[in-house]
């Protein structure tokens, strides 16, 4: 890997690969929101599509991906502290930030952290870095992917289940939601396939098949979902603290995770590159899917994803082209 000075010509060379990646995402949307525009679909269907993917598809896919990782391979310490750190960053300066300039319910404001520092690891992360590092890139991948399901999503969930319950009394709520996380059928896949991969079990090939089937749909269908809520709504209503995010998920995290992966920590430059590349990535979808089943934030977590997405064409080519790649 070589370090090099971001030019145009360089630019445009890495961003042809990675508008690969973000077209189908961009394109995924647009038919969810020409589904939702014309009525194929009915009203609900974007609740509808949600819940098959935050009860059975995220499931499925969570549950079969820690399965198959060795708990060895999971807890590279130098990754997650560099990958996580920046996350942990951003998402405390985001709420922080939110409390004081966009003051809202706790569980907006969590939602607004997950926005900053919940990055597209699985659907545009994994292919990105193959595409940069070919199957040594695989693992990082995998390693950020389940931090961001098993460990950030799992805080998430906790601050909306304190929401949900509040103004019951301090230890009941601490109680309900604790309850609330424990029953989340995301930390509960999560959980059980690590206990598989603890374990040593062998997942049987019919299981694990079932699992790639169901998981495969989530991230298209999530992206679906988003589309067809975004009929009749505005894109630009909260831009200022939507802007913010934005700069927050692609520029402050990345940065963060730059200094702890290359000054802090001692790890492979294919490890050091892949936490980097992994915090620059867009919102994912799941933040979404978290927002629409809770009932909180739901526009500005999906404006969020949209701008991201978008700003990460230009951003991630520029981070490609100064890591030497493409």
């Amino acid at each position: 890997m070589r370090s090099t000075a971001a030019c145009p010509v360089g630019n445009v060379r890495a961003m042809g690969p990675i508008l690969n990646v973000v077209f189908p995402i961009f394109a995924i949307m647009a038919a969810g929101y020409a589904a939702g525009y014309f009525r194929i679909l009915g009203a609900a269907s974007s609740e509808a599509l949600n819940r098959f993917v935050y009860f059975i598809a995220l499931p499925a896919l969570f549950f079969v991906s820690m399965a198959r990782v060795s708990l060895q391979d999971v807890f590279n310490l130098p990754f997650l502290g560099a990958y996580g750190g920046g996350a942990a960053a951003t998402f405390l300066l985001a709420v922080a930030v939110a409390k004081f300039a966009f003051p809202n319910r706790l569980g907006a404001l969590g939602l607004a952290g997950l926005s900053a520092n919940f990055a597209n690891t699985g659907y545009m992360g994994i292919p990105l870095l193959m595409l940069a590092f070919g199957e040594a890139g695989m693992l990082p991948a995998i390693i950020s992917t389940i931090l961001n399901g098993a460990v950030i999503m799992a805080f998430g969930i906790v601050l909306l289940e304190l929401d949900v319950h509040r103004g019951k009394g301090g230890l009941v709520v601490v109680k309900s939601a604790l309850r609330g996380v424990a029953r989340s059928p995301l930390v509960l896949s999560a959980a059980g396939g690590l206990l598989v991969s603890g374990l040593g079990i062998p997942l049987p090939q019919a299981i694990a098949a079932f699992c790639d089937i169901l998981g495969a749909s989530a991230g298209p269908c999530a992206l679906f979902a988003i589309g067809l809520f975004m009929v009749g709504k505005s894109p630009t209503a909260g831009m200022t603290e939507v802007s913010w995010l934005v700069f927050l998920k692609l520029l402050f995290q990345p940065l963060v995770t730059w200094w702890l992966a290359f000054h802090v920590f001692t790890m492979e430059p294919i490890w050091a590159a892949g936490a980097l590349i992994q915090s620059a990535l867009p919102t994912g979808a799941l933040v979404f899917v978290l927002a629409q089943q809770y009932d909180i934030y739901v526009q500005r977590s999906t404006a969020v994803i949209l701008l991201s997405t978008v700003a990460s064409l230009v951003t991630l080519s520029a981070l490609f082209v100064w890591l030497g790649i493409g």
